[in-house]
């Protein structure tokens, strides 16, 4: 938390300014669910097969990510994935960060942690995306620990008996670390909580961006990331316009095999600049991993 972090760059910081005011009252997500559709959340199901001890019970994982509270993300959508993710029964629920958008206030603080806390996980995993970072992560953290999830920056752990024969790593956020000696040690520290879990006979790893793929490849057998939206606002076929992440714009969202890493994207919950989608519709995940 300490670390140096990327800030917006001053145009970005007068737009957040400005639409904060224009926002205000949260217009723009009360008026974008009276569209048909909007406030729907897609259920993307999958199965991990990675030759677990038949013995023990299949593990399940919700994932949820980009839900980004605020004025552009109405709250029957985040109601609808939240009921996704309830229903779903996962052993973990893992977060993938960018849980705000313009500022962690204190009603989406508490927002937050109302929704967190409605999913019946024995376990719940969150990592912090760079609208965290950028908004008062603390605030988050706090939040989310209070709902019972374990916020994890580049640390790793077992699961308890029966599924301690897996390992989970709570990846950075790879967009808002600075300089090349931060990136050296952000290396160090990924190595370091892959090393904690190297014995485990499954190994998962949760980023908010598909970059984090660059420093697990290969190492772990499933990676979940946020922060592409799919796009957003994306053309006929699901065709993102633009994806804020080198590696996004190879894998804008969906499942991809990548160097015996299976990568999964999703395209998140909420809205960030504006409230509507084209082609990008929210998602949750659930992957049962065998």
């Amino acid at each position: 938390m300490s670390r140096k972090r990327r800030p917006y760059d001053q145009g970005h910081r007068r737009l957040e300014k400005f639409l904060a005011v224009v926002y205000a009252g949260g217009w723009p997500a009360k008026l974008w669910r009276l569209f048909p559709g909007a406030a729907e959340v897609r259920l993307e199901r999958h199965e991990i097969a990675v030759g677990r001890d038949p013995g023990r019970p299949p593990l399940t994982l919700a994932f949820g990510s980009d839900f980004h509270l605020g004025p552009t993300t109405a709250r029957q959508t985040l109601d609808n994935a939240f009921r996704l993710l309830r229903e779903a029964k996962p052993d973990v629920l893992l977060l993938g960060g960018d849980y705000v958008f313009l500022g962690a206030t204190p009603d989406r603080v508490r927002e937050l942690n109302d929704l967190v806390d409605t999913v019946p996980a024995g376990l719940k995993i969150a990592v912090l995306g760079n609208h965290d970072f950028w908004a008062r992560p603390a605030r988050l953290e706090v939040a989310l620990s209070a709902a019972g999830a374990i916020v994890l920056i580049n640390e790793a752990l077992r699961l308890p008996p029966p599924h301690d024969d897996v390992g989970i790593v709570g990846l950075d956020d790879p967009f808002t670390a600075l300089g090349v000696g931060d990136r050296d040690s952000r290396q160090r520290a990924v190595e370091e909580a892959l090393d904690k879990i190297a014995d485990a006979r499954v190994r998962i790893a949760v980023c908010h961006s598909p970059d984090g793929l660059t420093w697990v490849r290969g190492r772990v057998h499933l990676l979940v990331a946020g922060h592409t939206h799919g796009g957003h606002i994306a053309l006929p076929g699901y065709r993102p316009l633009f994806v804020p992440s080198p590696l996004g714009k190879l894998y804008p969202y969906g499942r991809h095999e990548v160097d015996g890493t299976t990568l999964f994207v999703s395209r998140g919950v909420g809205g960030s600049l504006v409230p509507m989608r084209t082609w990008a519709p929210p998602d949750v995940a659930v992957f049962v991993v065998t």
